[in-house]
């Protein structure tokens, strides 16, 4: 599982940031790639990494300012003729289906592959044996949304030395007891999994917010997450210019990453005021308050490991 930030900047596109989008990398685990926001040029500045759109799986839009959302009927469109057939999933606020279904017809544009449009309401809008995502609204300026993403529990450690001493083979008598499943022997002797697995491994939690003022939606989303990632529009010392304009601070940020427990933050949405020199105080500032805070950069890339029992 790794997130790979493709545009980390605010409102418009500038030299250093481009405006919104986070992969979130399943490769691994599902073999896909879900995005978090479509900004201008997101597909341009995919064409610079090793994502490939047609492992594009699921679209989660935070809301329907144009900085989050201008980039996606082009993405949608060319990934027709980059080899995607198989289904997108949409999610947005009430509204994305007609912006979608719009400008797809406007420029007459027939995708190749079958596209499904989900318009969020809170709570869990997605899962599956292996995923959950849960989304809440936030506060911003029009509605504007959160999501929290969870990996189910994974199955413990397989215990092969017990399973050898047992007289059991290598084989797929192992991958069954790995898959939790009861196995009865030919010599009737019955093998329950729970005696050949260690503990079950935690699975991972990625929150990524929206455009918000600091609230008690974000903090609920973060509790006890591996990343956080939230904006930070402002810097320390413009509260009340980040509360007229529904945003957040680098020191509001720190403290939903605070109080909701979280290992890692990652501040994004940032202003073009704030130069590449200036960034290194942006980090500081999260730091007196979160000391694991980082700021995300367009192209960076970070791991979220196994949690470790």
């Amino acid at each position: 599982m790794n997130i790979f930030f493709l545009g980390t900047g605010a409102g418009l596109p500038a030299k250093l940031r481009n405006v919104t989008s986070i992969a979130l990398k399943l490769l691994e685990e599902r073999g896909a790639i879900w995005l978090f926001d479509v900004g201008e040029a997101t597909q341009h500045q995919i064409l610079h990494t090793s994502i490939k759109p047609r492992r594009i799986e699921k679209i989660f839009i935070t809301h329907l300012h144009g900085d989050h959302i201008y980039g996606l009927p082009g993405l949608l469109s060319s990934r027709s003729f980059q080899g995607g057939d198989t289904e997108i999933i949409i999610y947005g606020p009430k509204g994305i289906e007609e912006y979608i279904k719009v400008s797809l017809a406007v420029s007459q544009t027939f995708l190749k592959y079958p596209l499904k449009i989900v318009e969020l309401e809170e709570g869990v809008v997605f899962e599956d044996e292996q995923m959950v995502v849960e989304a809440q609204r936030l506060e911003h300026g029009i509605p504007s949304y959160g999501f929290r993403i969870v990996e189910k529990e994974r199955p413990g450690t397989l215990l092969a030395e017990k399973l050898s001493l047992a007289g059991i083979k290598p084989g797929p008598i192992y991958k069954k007891i790995k898959n939790g499943e009861i196995v009865t022997l030919e010599d009737g002797r019955t093998l329950d999994p729970q005696d050949f697995l260690g503990p079950a491994q935690r699975g991972r939690i990625v929150t990524i917010l929206g455009d918000t003022r600091y609230c008690e939606s974000a903090v609920y989303l973060a509790q006890n997450a591996d990343v956080l990632i939230h904006e930070a529009t402002f810097s320390k010392g413009e509260e009340r210019l980040a509360h007229e304009y529904f945003h957040s601070t680098t020191q509001q940020a720190a403290k939903v990453a605070k109080r909701a427990n979280v290992k890692q933050l990652y501040l994004t949405h940032i202003s073009a005021r704030y130069d590449r020199h200036a960034w290194g105080d942006l980090v500081k500032e999260a730091k007196e308050i979160f000391p694991t805070s980082d700021i995300a950069e367009d192209f960076k890339e970070v791991t979220i490991h196994l949690n470790k029992n």
